[in-house]
C-alpha cells in the first residue's frame, strides 16, 4: 500500500520563497502561493495534499529545513 501524507508543513520563519520544493515535487503538491509574506516572499502552498507520495523529495531539497512531511502510519 502506498504512503499517504497527513500534513506537510512549511515553516514561514525559514523559508525564503526559492521554490526547489515546488520544481522537484513529481506529484504536484506544492505550488506558489500568491500572497507575499511579511518578508516580501511568495512561499510555497500545498494544493494537493492527497498526491502527496510521501517521497520526501521536497524536505530533502529544501536548504533552508524550511518544510517537513508527515506520513500516515
Amino acid at each position: 500500500m502506498a504512503k499517504k501524507a497527513k500534513a506537510i508543513v512549511i515553516d514561514p520563519n525559514l523559508c525564503k520563497g526559492c521554490h526547489i520544493c515546488i520544481s522537484v515535487c513529481p506529484h504536484g503538491v506544492l505550488e506558489k502561493s500568491e500572497v507575499v509574506d511579511n518578508r516580501g516572499f511568495f512561499l510555497p502552498k500545498v494544493v494537493d495534499l492527497e498526491a502527496c507520495k510521501v517521497c520526501q523529495l521536497c524536505e530533502m531539497e529544501c536548504p533552508d529545513f524550511a518544510i517537513s512531511v508527515a506520513s500516515l502510519e
